[in-house]
């Protein structure tokens, strides 16, 4: 018989443990809500470096130069870039600078060895990837992109018939690998010199990213590979020089490495070089990353100019 009185049910009793669960799910909820948001920024402050400006150029060493521009193979981006001649030659060797860099690679430091090499009779051409120095772009992408960079060089050598007899490829850290992706894609590229190269992009950043993130590989590795190639389209499986590297068709490449390289270890130039037994390890006792040259000037010049008279 309803009376028309509300009936109350008692209100059930919250066990302490359950409260202990829920309080402990949502701080690991926030913890990785965290890790994700301190992750997508590192990742984009990482792809959108601060551009380095050009403090020098090639006439500090009393090597006269031109400025050229050029569009990067398949998206056109306009690539800013210096072209030092070698009277009567040509030969043309096309630097790739590393990350966070420019034309001028300073830490390594390239014009010095540039004008080495200009004495030797080939020309030189510097130029900006990317998102650096006096380029177009606003992504810097650690090869993956870079490449058609590279390759855009190779076309505008290609398209002066008084530079083009022959190219060689000359990178640096990122430039590095990428050099030697662009040599796997374009057979007129005659050989290629990869000073500290990366073999493989997502097993590098998986192991290294610490490196330049400045933060605890775990948890903030693994978030990493999560957040980025959305956020900024960064696929780093395309990255891999190692896999590239197979498409070399017996052509001539110099791995540089220094065995006291942290952030690289030479255990990459080792992985390429097994994938490509061709390719030849110059390893430098002592060397920092990029800084093979610095290391021991004499014994790195004698090294890249042998190799390149082998192949003239």
């Amino acid at each position: 018989m309803n009376t028309g009185q509300a009936v109350y049910e008692p209100r059930k009793k919250v066990r302490p443990g359950t409260k202990l669960l829920l309080g402990a799910a949502s701080l690991l909820i926030l913890a990785a809500l965290g890790v994700l948001g301190i992750s997508s920024y590192v990742g984009w402050n990482l792809t959108h470096p601060a551009r380095q400006p050009l403090d020098s150029t090639p006439q500090s060493l009393a090597m006269s130069y031109e400025d050229v521009s050029f569009p990067s193979r398949i998206d056109g981006l306009a690539l800013k870039g210096w072209l030092i001649r070698a009277p009567g030659s040509r030969d043309t060797i096309v630097f790739a600078h590393g990350y966070r860099k420019n034309r001028l690679n300073s830490d390594v430091p390239i014009l010095p060895i540039a004008r080495e090499l200009n004495a030797r009779g080939y020309n030189i051409l510097m130029f900006d990837f990317r998102n650096s120095g006096e380029s177009e772009g606003s992504l810097t992408s650690v090869g993956q992109y870079e490449v058609r960079d590279l390759l855009g060089a190779v076309d505008f050598i290609k398209s002066q018939p008084d530079l083009n007899r022959q190219i060689v490829l000359y990178g640096f850290s990122m430039g590095a690998s990428t050099a030697i992706m662009a040599g796997a894609r374009d057979l007129d590229v005659a050989a290629v010199i990869a000073d500290s190269p990366f073999a493989d992009l997502r097993s590098y950043l998986y192991e290294n990213l610490s490196v330049w993130s400045e933060l605890p590989s775990i948890p903030f590795n693994q978030a990493f590979f999560i957040v980025v190639p959305p956020l900024t389209g960064l696929q780093p499986n395309a990255v891999s020089p190692v896999e590239e590297v197979k498409n070399f068709a017996g052509r001539p490449l110099l791995l540089i490495h220094g065995l006291a390289d942290a952030d690289v270890p030479v255990e990459n130039s080792r992985a390429l070089q097994q994938a490509y037994p061709e390719a030849r390890l110059l390893t430098v006792p002592g060397g920092l990353h990029v800084k093979n040259y610095e290391a021991d000037p004499g014994l790195y010049i004698q090294s890249v100019t042998a190799f390149l008279s082998e192949i003239k």
